[in-house]
């Protein structure tokens, strides 16, 4: 008897490791290098607002930068806030230069106005960021967004293209750049369905001749905080475990869908 509950405790426990987050983020993160190959410009699209999310992107920078290879870690932040994101990768991490990464405009946004981009678990992103630099991987983290929403949909979507582009010219020609974009910006080409406030080039489409990888991050089940009507914690559809589904046709939205365990709604600020 004893060896059987000895058998069954074993078997427990590997499943609570293998659902473990840490476990859940290398398995996805391989899976993604794999079908990204030897692609230099992954770009993921995201549902803005999660706590898994970052947790998958530092893994990613973690297993790319590893071997030398430079990476630069574009996240959908203002092209303004380069400086202090390169002011806060020389630091030390101390609760000083957190206090002025924080004092940017950008983070100052509440928890019932942002649309998610902002949030502790970010921070702890640019952090492990941080890190990776003290151990002298050769990562930079850069914002390549601009606030011009007010312009319309598709002026932002343009300049967010363009600041790739160019990101992509300036590093080196065996660097990796890994792009965090909400999941409409990742898109290769225009749904025939979308809504008329759509833009009709979204960022991804314009720079697929890049030798782009789009990927979009998706969920079993769970929540992430977005801005529709409001802002609020919004449900995803509950899904049955599935395995990553690649996508070969020529008008893919995506080159690759992958699903995690589940979303949790990200930490905000007060």
């Amino acid at each position: 008897m004893y060896r059987w509950m000895r058998i069954v405790c074993t078997a427990l426990l590997s499943l609570l490791l293998m659902a473990s987050p840490a476990l859940a983020d290398e398995t996805l993160a391989a899976q993604i290098r794999e079908h990204a190959g030897a692609h230099r410009l992954l770009v993921l699209g995201e549902y803005h607002g999660t706590r898994e999310t970052p947790l998958l992107v530092a893994q990613l920078a973690d297993d790319y930068s590893r071997d030398g290879t430079p990476l630069v870690l574009a996240l959908e932040m203002p092209r303004g806030e380069n400086a202090s994101l390169q002011a806060y990768l020389d630091s030390d991490g101390d609760t000083e230069a957190r206090r002025v990464l924080q004092a940017r405009q950008f983070w100052k946004v509440t928890d019932d106005q942002h649309d998610g981009r902002r949030s502790r678990d970010m921070l702890e992103l640019i952090e492990a960021m941080r890190v990776l630099a003290k151990q002298h991987r050769d990562v930079k983290v850069l914002g390549y967004d601009e606030d011009i929403s007010e312009h319309g949909n598709q002026s932002r979507d343009d300049a967010q293209a363009k600041a790739l582009r160019r990101l992509h010219h300036e590093a080196p020609s065996h660097a990796r750049l890994v792009v965090l974009a909400g999941n409409v910006h990742a898109m290769r080409r225009r749904p025939a369905d979308a809504p008329a406030e759509m833009q009709q080039r979204p960022m991804a489409s314009q720079l697929v001749d890049l030798d782009l990888y789009s990927v979009r991050l998706e969920a079993l089940e769970g929540q992430f905080w977005a801005c529709m009507q409001r802002c609020q914690a919004l449900p995803i559809r509950t899904r049955p475990a599935r395995p990553p589904r690649v996508e070969t046709a020529e008008d893919r939205m995506y080159d690759l869908i992958v699903w995690m365990p589940k979303f949790s709604v990200a930490r905000l600020f007060d």
